[in-house]
């Protein structure tokens, strides 16, 4: 592969230290992973300078290189050459899914490293949290500790007062509203109590902070005219390769009333070409669904299947277009609806992709459809939370308000 990329001087490549033997090994991963031509030899490039980096710091073999070698090579690229030091990243990638780095020997914990790894024990075996919110309650958690600088003060816990949880909040309340303050609060309130139950902090200061007060649907959902999301659909450009697949998301989410979870998990078996369905695992309920399989729908993931190349034996639908290859994230389907938004020229005031799904929801609504069928279609486990659509649909809403009584008028007032 490597005689591909550089077919005068690829000898010299191959005689490199440390990493020489290595190189068109390397080269066949950049186009397992979808670089391109020209990206796959700059890569190649920036991998000699780390061979040479290495001989200078006496790394002759392969075997004596470790995550420090690396790490400190990534320190110097990125002081001195900072649009360079991803390409360490790249490599070392590659060297660890290879097994040809050592592991670094792992330093002494910290004191909130202990409380940490009590804190993910206590929410995984007391509690019985997934994976996902255990991680997201201990980076709150770490995020608390860094703030009271127990490196600098280890003894800050048992000094804990109200005036230190305040600044903290006060911090969070910088990037958050309201709204988003809930669950941090809820986070830090669940740690002081294992804190205090472990007699670290003195009990009781868990109930010294409250959450903001939320009432209960005070916001509308985000929903857009129908008119707006087919003009959306339409705006998308389908000559060029992102916008066959990002067309195919859209048009499922459209459709189908689809998370941005559900389409990037959308595997190539769940389509049943021959029987006209789709299967839908819904991430959210792990509910599966079974839905017709749309004209449209099959016409856009056809044409995207067909006209734009596949990197790697990936079974997702969905994949990156640009290097690494691999399936994509939820996050991937926000900005790419930002991105369309703003090319569309259209009045799209929110930045979230959910309100695809809130306005599926509103014009099933107005076309009748029953409310249960509705919450089935969305994988609603409650009616309760399919009838929070009802407040969208505000001008039906208008034709079941009551007319005002007329003024009665006072016969002192007629003298």
């Amino acid at each position: 592969m490597i005689a591909q990329i550089f077919p005068k001087g690829f000898q010299r490549y191959l005689l490199l230290p440390v990493l020489g033997s290595l190189m068109d090994e390397y080269a066949v991963w950049l186009h397992y992973h979808q670089y391109t031509w020209r990206s796959a030899r700059y890569e190649l490039r920036m991998a000699a300078h780390v061979c040479e980096y290495l001989k200078r710091q006496s790394v002759l073999r392969i075997e004596y290189l470790g995550e420090q070698h690396l790490e400190s090579c990534r320190r110097l690229f990125r002081r001195k050459f900072p649009g360079e030091a991803g390409s360490v990243q790249v490599l070392a990638r590659f060297l660890v899914e290879r097994g040809l780095v050592k592991r670094s020997a792992t330093p002494d914990p910290t004191v909130a490293d202990v409380h940490l790894n009590g804190f993910r024990g206590h929410l995984r075996d007391a509690c019985g949290y997934v994976p996902s919110t255990i991680e997201r309650q201990v980076s709150i958690a770490g995020e608390f500790l860094d703030w009271l600088n127990l490196k600098h003060v280890p003894d800050k816990l048992s000094l804990l007062n109200v005036k230190d949880i305040e600044g903290f909040i006060r911090r969070l309340g910088k990037r958050m509203g309201r709204v988003g303050l809930q669950k941090p609060i809820a986070i830090l309130r669940n740690f002081l109590r294992y804190l205090a139950a472990s007699g670290v902090v003195a009990p009781g200061l868990d109930r010294q902070i409250d959450r903001p007060r939320i009432y209960r649907q005070e916001q509308l959902p985000r929903a857009l005219p129908w008119a707006t999301v087919q003009g959306f659909l339409r705006s998308i450009d389908r000559d060029r390769a992102i916008g066959k697949r990002d067309y195919a998301m859209f048009s499922l989410m459209a459709s189908y009333g689809l998370r941005a979870c559900d389409v990037v998990a959308l595997t190539l078996d769940d389509i049943q070409w021959r029987a006209r369905q789709i299967r839908i695992c819904q991430s959210k309920t792990s509910t599966p669904l079974e839905l017709p399989l749309t004209d449209e729908v099959g016409s856009a993931i056809c044409d995207y299947l067909k006209k734009v190349p596949r990197y790697g034996a990936h079974r997702h639908v969905f994949l990156r277009l640009k290097a690494p290859g691999g399936a994509l994230k939820s996050t991937a389907v926000i900005e790419a609806f930002q991105a369309w938004s703003r090319e569309s020229g259209l009045d799209i005031p929110f930045k979230g992709v959910h309100c695809i799904r809130h306005s599926y929801a509103i014009h099933l609504l107005r076309q009748g459809v029953p409310l249960k069928t509705i919450g089935d279609l969305l994988g609603h486990r409650s009616p309760e939370s399919t009838t929070a659509y009802l407040r969208l649909a505000t001008e039906d809403l208008r034709t079941v308000a009551l007319p005002l009584p007329s003024p009665i008028v006072c016969r002192e007032d007629q003298r």
